[in-house]
């Protein structure tokens, strides 16, 4: 009967540990499983943050990429018809905020433009140049040439078709001309003001 004390002792001992090990087995877990969800959390949180900005990109993308009128100068000029010797062409802007006086290309600032130029062109001579140039006392300044040759035997038209950088001050008038008599199917004409307009002197 002496014993029996001592080994009730132990079992309580054993039961004690086996009952302090479940307890740190369950806040384990419990630990554990707050983790796991504070990771869940954040994981749907980047994701959500994720997908909106993507959602806010894919919006801009399909943007028109056209400049608006209110923030970039730019011009948008078609013609087809005829191109007399050495007269600058009567062009009108189809679409766009610069204007367009008498034919010429009225430039609002000064900056660098992006200028491209495509047309077909059914010549009345062998050769010809077409020029864009802008006015400058005492005379004009040529701006870009293209020289286009054709032949007698063809009747098919002589495309046309250039892109470049130009730097324009304001008050520049630009005309296009040629150096013989032609007809000009499908011109398309812009201008684009690369520099922002808050650092181009522009007209007031």
């Amino acid at each position: 009967m002496e014993g029996q004390p001592e080994v009730e002792s132990r079992n309580e001992e054993q039961m004690d540990c086996e009952r302090e090990r479940a307890e740190d087995e369950w806040r384990s877990w419990q630990r554990g499983q707050v983790r796991n969800t504070l990771h869940l959390v954040s994981a749907v949180a980047q994701w959500i943050l994720l997908l909106a900005c993507l959602i806010y990109l894919g919006i801009d993308f399909l943007q028109p990429s056209t400049p608006r009128s209110d923030e970039v100068p730019w011009t948008l000029i078609r013609y087809s018809g005829p191109s007399i010797k050495g007269v600058a062409i009567n062009l009108t802007a189809e679409r766009g905020s610069i204007q367009i006086r008498n034919g010429s290309i009225m430039i609002p600032c000064d900056g660098l433009y992006l200028v491209s130029l495509t047309c077909s062109l059914y010549l009345e001579e062998d050769l010809l140049k077409l020029t864009l140039q802008k006015t400058q006392k005492p005379k004009n300044h040529d701006l870009w040439i293209q020289t286009v040759q054709g032949s007698n035997n063809t009747v098919d038209p002589i495309a046309v078709n250039f892109t470049t950088a130009l730097f324009l001050f304001r008050e520049d008038n630009v005309t296009l001309c040629t150096d013989s008599n032609a007809n000009i199917k499908d011109l398309s004409l812009s201008l684009v003001l690369q520099s922002p307009p808050e650092e181009a002197l522009c007209w007031s």
